[in-house]
């Protein structure tokens, strides 16, 4: 009987492979169902900034281009209002 050598894969191929093979589902966009993105609702507009202030890229908050658009609008809006910080206090 022969045994069989199981080599050990790098994390680096791991990766590769569920790339390749769809592991990481697209993301959908989180505001198809509104038409507008209101620039009161500050908890809503909260979620798609950093800890440091910076508005998230559509890439990683998965919002579509039109919707990732209104949503920059409403961010700006609501910062020029005072109703949500520019940058974060604490250094």
């Amino acid at each position: 009987m022969t045994k069989k050598i199981r080599l050990k894969i790098s994390s680096r191929l791991v990766k590769k492979r569920n790339k390749r093979f769809g592991a990481n589902a697209k993301k959908q966009c989180r505001l198809t169902a509104m038409d507008f993105v209101d620039y009161k609702d500050t908890e809503l507009l909260r979620s798609f900034l950093t800890e440091r202030g910076k508005i998230l890229p559509s890439r990683i908050s998965g919002n579509c281009a039109s919707k990732q658009r209104l949503l920059n609008k409403a961010i700006k809006l609501a910062r020029s209002m005072a109703l949500i910080p520019y940058c974060s206090s604490s250094r």
